[in-house]
């Protein structure tokens, strides 16, 4: 009689009774097994796949359709200006405009400059409690580091609050800006203002005494009063960095708008010793006495042989 063998499903119920259990078709089981547990976990897994949260957003798309909640007049509405073009700000349906008949009141100045203010009255109160050295120049690392200002962003303004009563000795300032009546006072009193340009990364450099704090390309002897020339010591600017430590350059102005205000010398800029004889701080406008001048003599017009006029 022939040797009948169990069914596969006869022999995986024989398999479970133990290991002892020998069959022919055992080395099936694991692979068996193993592919089910892969069904199972990839099944779980793409069940379970999600963006992080705020990492997609779906969009809205206009005009696609009914079934997109924004389809047809893609959420227009009918008819009207609104329909069918754009509205202009403040716009009052023809009428004459509510800027006009109202005026207009408050705004913002894009090109106004973030610079924290300083009266004389402060300076020489820090100066009596010993907080600022007049011997020194006085500069925006000095004033930060004693606390008379905080937050520099784009500069330091001098302003003449405490102008009535004068100071007590003379101090050389190197500030952003300076107003008419602190700089009158402060020459009072025998010293002297220089104004200079700053930007917001070179504020920083300075302040962690990686840049000179007035020094730059076109510093020249005259840009200051001869107090801070020899504050500088030897006018190089590889020994002046190098005396300091200073990896950086301090930068100066391109637009023209600041160009044209440290040029002019009723601001004690430090480039006024750029401007030549009777030539005005203007890159554009000419001074009335640069056109007197140049104007020279008017010449008498001289006619062709023919021509009578």
């Amino acid at each position: 009689m022939a040797v009948r063998l169990p069914t596969l499903s006869g022999r995986l119920s024989q398999l479970s009774l133990g290991p002892s259990t020998y069959s022919p078709l055992s080395f099936l089981v694991p692979q068996i097994q193993h592919q089910q547990l892969l069904q199972v976990r990839h099944a779980s897994i793409l069940s379970s796949l999600s963006d992080n949260p705020g990492a997609y957003n779906k969009r809205i798309r206009k005009g696609r359709g009914p079934a997109s909640g924004k389809g047809k007049t893609a959420g227009r509405g009918h008819k009207g200006q609104k329909q069918h073009g754009k509205v202009p700000a403040g716009f009052n349906g023809g009428q004459t405009p509510d800027r006009i008949v109202h005026g207009e009141r408050g705004g913002e100045n894009i090109f106004a400059i973030d610079l924290v203010t300083v009266n004389l009255e402060r300076i020489q109160e820090w100066i009596d409690q010993g907080r600022l050295d007049p011997k020194y120049p006085i500069t925006l690392r000095e004033l930060h580091f004693s606390n008379c200002v905080g937050g520099i962003k784009e500069g330091v303004k001098l302003l003449g609050r405490g102008k009535e009563a004068p100071l007590k000795q003379p101090i050389h300032l190197v500030v952003s800006r300076a107003s008419a009546d602190a700089i009158a006072a402060v020459e009072a009193a025998g010293g002297s203002v220089a104004t200079r340009f700053y930007t917001r990364s070179s504020i920083t450099r300075i302040l962690k005494h990686q840049t000179h704090p007035y020094y730059s390309t076109q510093w020249a002897e005259k840009s200051g009063s001869e107090f801070l020339t020899k504050c500088l010591g030897e006018f190089e600017e590889a020994k002046i960095l190098e005396r300091g430590g200073f990896i950086y350059r301090l930068p100066d102005p391109t637009k023209r708008r600041d160009i044209e205000y440290y040029r002019d010398p009723a601001h004690r800029g430090y480039l006024s010793h750029l401007l030549q004889p009777h030539e005005g701080p203007s890159l554009f406008f000419r001074s009335p006495v640069e056109r007197k001048s140049t104007a020279g003599v008017k010449k008498e017009k001289i006619l062709g042989p023919n021509r009578l006029w």
